[in-house]
């Protein structure tokens, strides 16, 4: 599970309920006024709305259900593994220039990413460098669509949430308005009228846009990781010195991931 995630939608709702809660004079916490701000029907109005309309939005209900398990990817610890992808490049470059192409083949049953594999037994099989580029990046524009969509569900629910409160806080002040004959009841009325407006701010800013910046995040730390894949192996397939591919798919990195890449088995990757 990914603590950063979790520790920031936790802390943030803690920190709305001490906003709400807390008294200075006397100094100490009031819990009772929690229940202001828990109104039912503003609820329906403005997370039922928001994502109803997503669901209108949607292709259909298994899309619109997988978009909502997404949040789950937030959730989870993805490791920035460029630093691994090269090492294991690098690798089987040694293998390949000692060995040969078809020495490589073997050497994919070990490995567990999928898109790296097939690159593998393409060159393996012997197909044209270009058409191997050809293939690997229509996999790896068809992936960056996929998330693209995901990440644009959240996106879309950001916008849908202050929409839908807003829908709801005119809902309330008609009702106010229908009342003014009775003092005592403006106030509260007017209450649930903006209670509505702070559920559409909450969903979008508390939950809809940080997931959708973290699943962009995740997104350009895979694609990036797949795109030296692609360099990586096409470079194996033209026969270059394992050292220039190491070299080539440093320009990857940041300073600090270079740092690390060379720690590894002291620098020495290329045998």
């Amino acid at each position: 599970m990914d603590i950063a995630t979790i520790g920031g939608l936790v802390i943030s709702l803690v920190l709305v309920v001490f906003g709400i809660t807390f008294n200075a004079d006397p100094f100490g916490f009031q819990f009772d006024k929690l229940v202001n701000f828990i109104d039912y029907p503003s609820m329906l109005i403005t997370f039922g709305g928001a994502f109803m309309a997503l669901f209108t939005a949607s292709k259909s209900a298994k899309e619109f259900l997988n978009n909502l398990k997404s949040f789950k990817l937030a959730l989870k610890t993805l490791p920035s593994n460029e630093t691994e992808t090269i090492t294991t490049i690098i690798e089987l470059s040694n293998v390949a220039r000692k060995e040969g192409l078809l020495a490589l083949e073997e050497a994919a049953n070990g490995i567990e990413d999928s898109f790296l594999k097939k690159g593998i037994l393409l060159i393996v099989d012997g197909t044209d460098p270009e058409l191997v580029r050809s293939i690997m990046e229509t996999e790896l524009i068809s992936i960056e669509g996929r998330h693209k969509k995901t990440i644009s569900f959240w996106e879309d629910l950001a916008t849908m949430g202050p929409a839908w409160g807003m829908i709801g806080t005119l809902i309330g002040l008609v009702n106010m308005l229908q009342q003014m004959s009775d003092p005592n009841s403006i106030g509260p009325s007017m209450a649930v009228a903006l209670i509505t407006t702070l559920y559409g701010s909450l969903l979008a800013n508390w939950i809809a846009t940080p997931i959708a910046m973290k699943l962009k995040s995740s997104n350009d730390t895979e694609i990036m990781t797949k795109e030296v894949m692609v360099e990586g192996l096409l470079s194996i397939q033209a026969g270059e010195n394992p050292r220039v591919i190491e070299e080539k798919l440093k320009s990857f990195l940041s300073p600090a991931m270079r740092d690390d890449l060379m720690n590894v088995e002291g620098g020495e990757l290329n045998g």
